[in-house]
């Protein structure tokens, strides 16, 4: 079990950054993290704020530095990519306004001296959203990005010694251009995950690269990996962090949900397990982050750091831990559990309710959308009807998607699976993170278990559930018709009684080490 903790301002000396987005925060060795750039209300940034882990101060360095045009640094960026090796932090492009940068930087963290480097070889073009990773301690490879007119989809290699680029020729299947994804080095892969596609469609495609190691000989290539289990759902502008055996992958903005016009902004917690080669949901004990995207998530020792990002809203400067159960600050969270509501410079307060009732301000009622979506309602009879988890179509295909196949009727193993999963999809939602179609089928469920719960302690039949429920403040909602009957603010309240009647999940079995996946 893990658990989010606000930082208090008692967990630091020194000052923190300021709210943004798209900025990068780099691991130096185990000693700090150096947060560059960013965009705060329209404003590219170009400051730099070091996290001392040890002293567990922030403060800003007196950099010096000169350019080609003598300016000490690089210019306000966001959405570059950057990169550690050893004490050096390396970083490419990004954008600045609607301007897409190819210049090269590399910031040496022991004198706090920038030096813009002139490069040799194949230089990557200008770009944006890209991603890149480090190749031990000497080599950085880059991937994708967006040019302001294309999407890419190429490899560059840097050697660091050198500063000679290589555009790595890979023959075979390949990625589809991408940018707004992660890539992540594993062993001797890099991993690439997600980001918005050619023509617009965000993803969930996962896919390793090999030939990266010059002594392994390996010619070039890329493997779709498909895994087993929950896997994340399409996104970009999420993060992936390396700890331990586990990658962890955080937040991210995906397309679709209730009005495709609007984005989806998440705040789950997805662990890609090296040892089963499966994905999972990492168990948290309490209330998560407010959603987000184009945030930064880094790793010391136990704990993640959290540090801003943006939800098409708000931009975000808070700065949350992730603990393990045994953290010392893990029982902060147990004994006063946080609250989602952001109070740094830049950021307006909202509650879970009306941030999901003003995503849905142009419809008064929930029932006008479903008439304009054409979603259907099972339980418009006069009388309620509990119908089984097999018979709700729609509570099917939402089971469905999570499990990423078409679950037929006749496979009870399959269909048993199915159900668990989006039951603990629905354990892990917010109120403002559920689509209006889920709704109907989340209400459904909602009656089912309840019905359940009755008759396996009383011994009844489904008439005398009237008299049971007589005066419970609990199961206010088992007698809707339909999901049209919700109010706005009773969301939340029928999410809260869903989860607290939820059965135990099973836990999966052991499946094949990952590193046989990717090979």
């Amino acid at each position: 079990m893990h658990y989010w903790v606000r930082a208090f301002a008692s967990d630091f000396s020194g000052t923190p950054p300021q709210p943004r987005s798209g900025h990068t925060a780099v691991p130096i060795g185990k000693s700090k993290i150096v947060v560059f750039g960013g965009l705060l209300d329209k404003k590219f940034l170009s400051d730099i704020t070091v996290y001392d882990i040890e002293n567990k101060l922030w403060f800003q360095p007196e950099c010096t530095g000169n350019g080609s045009d003598g300016q000490v640094g690089p210019s306000p960026r966001a959405f570059h990519v950057a990169v550690a090796i050893d004490c050096h932090m390396f970083i490419f492009g990004g954008r600045s306004g609607n301007r897409r940068l190819g210049d090269f930087w590399v910031l040496d963290t022991d004198i706090w001296q920038w030096s813009e480097l002139t490069s040799f070889g194949d230089l990557p073009s200008s770009r944006d959203f890209s991603a890149a990773s480090a190749i031990g301690n000497q080599k950085i490879v880059m991937y994708g990005g967006w040019d302001g007119k294309k999407w890419l989809s190429d490899v560059y290699i840097l050697d660091t010694i050198s500063l000679e680029w290589m555009e790595l020729s890979v023959t075979g299947s390949l990625p589809p251009p991408r940018c707004g994804h992660t890539a992540t080095m594993v062993e001797k892969r890099l991993l690439v995950f997600g980001g918005r596609g050619g023509g617009g469609p965000i993803m969930s495609d996962l896919w390793a690269l090999k030939g990266l190691i010059e002594e392994e000989n390996e010619t070039p290539g890329w493997t779709q990996l498909k895994l087993p289990g929950q896997s994340p759902s399409p996104r970009c502008g999420h993060t992936v962090t390396s700890g331990g055996h586990y990658l962890l992958l955080f937040g991210g903005h995906g397309t679709g949900g209730w009005l495709s016009r609007y984005d989806i902004y998440y705040n789950d917690c997805i662990v890609l397990d090296r040892l089963s080669a499966q994905w999972k949901r990492l168990p948290i004990g309490n209330d998560p982050p407010a959603a987000r995207a184009y945030h930064s998530l880094t790793h010391i020792g136990s704990r993640y750091l959290l540090f801003g990002g943006f939800d098409g809203k708000l931009t975000y400067g808070d700065i949350w831990w992730l603990v393990p159960e045994g953290d010392p600050i893990a029982k902060r969270s147990i004994e006063s559990p946080p609250k989602n509501i952001p109070d740094n410079k830049g950021m307006a307060a909202e509650s879970i309710q009306s941030s999901f009732k003003e995503s849905r301000r142009e419809n008064d009622t929930i029932s006008e959308l479903q008439r304009a979506l054409g979603i259907s309602d099972s339980l418009s009879s006069p009388l309620l009807q509990i119908i089984d988890e097999s018979e709700d179509k729609e509570f099917i295909e939402l089971g469905s998607r999570l499990i990423g196949e078409r679950v037929p009727s006749n496979n009870q193993g399959l269909l048993n699976q199915t159900i668990e999963l989006l039951r603990d999809h629905w354990r892990r939602s917010t109120p403002s993170s559920i689509p209006l179609k889920e709704l109907g089928p989340l209400l459904r469920d909602y009656q089912r278990l309840i019905s359940r719960h009755h008759l396996a302690n009383s011994g009844s039949d489904f008439q005398s559930i009237d008299s049971w429920l007589s005066g419970k403040e609990a199961y206010k909602f088992y007698h809707l018709k339909n999901v049209s009957q919700l109010r706005m603010n009773d969301v939340p309240k029928l999410l809260a009684e869903y989860k607290k009647i939820l059965p135990e999940q099973n836990a999966s079995g052991p499946r094949a080490g990952f590193e046989e996946q990717v090979l």
